[in-house]
């Protein structure tokens, strides 16, 4: 009897511990993400692909359990493709907990939240923002740069020109912002160190519809091939007319964020042909990539885009953070990513402590018909050892 009663209170004590870890658990801070992202104005394509890629993330966390046993939240706002609206939204989510933001697309919008975030006490993910400055001048201990930045992405554009392009006048269009201006001055500098010559630089301002007297410069100057820099509806509206006024066949066009899908699939056969730099691809060969098709076949029977991934892996860095920290607190997150190898869909990527960039490798591709679809296809792969430069002597963490 005394036998019985001792294990029936060793039972008890063991359900006892069973729920209070249990409770414990359910009442660890959560996770609580702001993301900032276009639903309006010119960058509303990439925006709503990225949301896509985050959302996909923040289910797929807590459908394992969470991180580190906290559940994920997120508040959604619209920056409404302006530095302005972007830094109001990220404010507003800051003040009210949701301090782990995630989501712009214009380097302007990134570059007006980095200047607040100590204030706020926020942690930054930027994930599809390219400019240098982000891991250059306007760096900042709660900023970390997920994607590749401008000077990656023309870090393999030279080695690619020079084996490749046997063009030697370009001409440029870029938007007059700070994304298109730093690309323009970007792709000059690496035409300059091979021998080759820009003739023409010319920079719309964003919003432009009407992009003949642009594509008639083009086509009278004495370029071979244009470099493109343009963004959302910008983007669009200059595929379609590049292809109508004849552009895309007399010059070869090589864009830095042109033959994106949400492009592709808007001009109908208007990109067929172009070269620019591919971020990402489906191809890609690794296990992370792999289990990460599978998964989202399974949600969305098709593969996923490249900004549908940036947005993801923009999620996936704040977590793997958030693990290695076991801290929902801004700076104990950036103390436990700054340096660390974090497991990507393009394989272990460093997050270098001098200035917060994750290194991954980079490609170029071009627009190709795939069992009768376009879409972009990987041609030129380049490692980190090409693709990532030394970190800018202008970030001081």
């Amino acid at each position: 009897m005394n036998m019985q009663k001792a294990r029936k209170a060793l039972l008890a004590l063991a359900l006892s511990a069973a729920w209070l870890g249990l409770a414990q658990a359910q009442a660890r801070d959560p996770v609580q993400i702001g993301i900032v992202t276009s639903q309006s104005g010119g960058f509303t394509a990439q925006g709503e692909d990225s949301l896509r890629g985050m959302q996909f993330a923040i289910e797929e966390a807590n459908a394992s359990g969470g991180v580190a046993g906290r559940q994920v939240r997120f508040q959604l706002g619209d920056d409404e493709s302006t530095p302005e609206g972007g830094r109001r939204v990220a404010e507003k989510f800051a003040r009210s907990g949701y301090n782990l933001l995630v989501g712009p697309i214009s380097s302007a919008i990134t570059l007006a939240l980095a200047q607040n975030l100590q204030r706020w006490d926020a942690l930054y993910v930027s994930t599809l923002s390219k400019s240098d400055r982000i891991t250059g001048d306007s760096c900042n201990p709660r900023m970390f740069q997920a994607n590749h930045s401008d000077a990656m992405d023309l870090a393999i554009v030279q080695p690619w020109l020079k084996d490749n392009a046997k063009e030697t006048r370009f001409a440029i269009i870029a938007n007059d912002y700070v994304w298109g201006r730093d690309s323009a001055e970007s792709f000059t500098r690496a035409a300059d160190k091979l021998g080759k010559k820009v003739e023409l630089a010319i920079f719309p301002p964003m919003g432009t519809k009407d992009f003949a007297p642009y594509i008639a410069q083009l086509k009278a100057s004495g370029a071979e091939a244009v470099w493109v820099a343009l963004v959302g509806r910008d983007l669009i509206a200059f595929a379609k007319q590049a292809a109508e006024f004849g552009l895309t066949k007399s010059k070869r066009i090589i864009g830095h964020a042109y033959i994106m899908s949400f492009v592709i699939k808007a001009t109908d056969n208007a990109t067929e042909g172009v070269w620019g730099v591919m971020n990402y691809g489906p191809e890609i060969d690794t296990p992370r990539n792999k289990a990460f098709i599978a998964s989202w076949r399974k949600k969305f029977s098709r593969d996923p885009n490249e900004n549908e991934v940036a947005g993801y892996n923009g999620v996936q860095l704040i977590l793997q953070g958030l693990q290695n920290a076991d801290s929902v607190k801004p700076m104990d997150i950036s103390k436990a990513l700054a340096g660390q190898t974090v497991d990507t869909v393009w394989g272990p990527a460093k997050v270098r402590a001098e200035d917060h960039q994750l290194v991954k490798a980079n490609y170029i591709g071009r627009v190709k018909r795939v069992n009768g679809q376009l879409r972009a296809v990987i041609e030129s792969s380049f490692d980190t050892a090409v693709a990532a430069l030394a970190p800018s002597a202008a970030c001081k963490l």
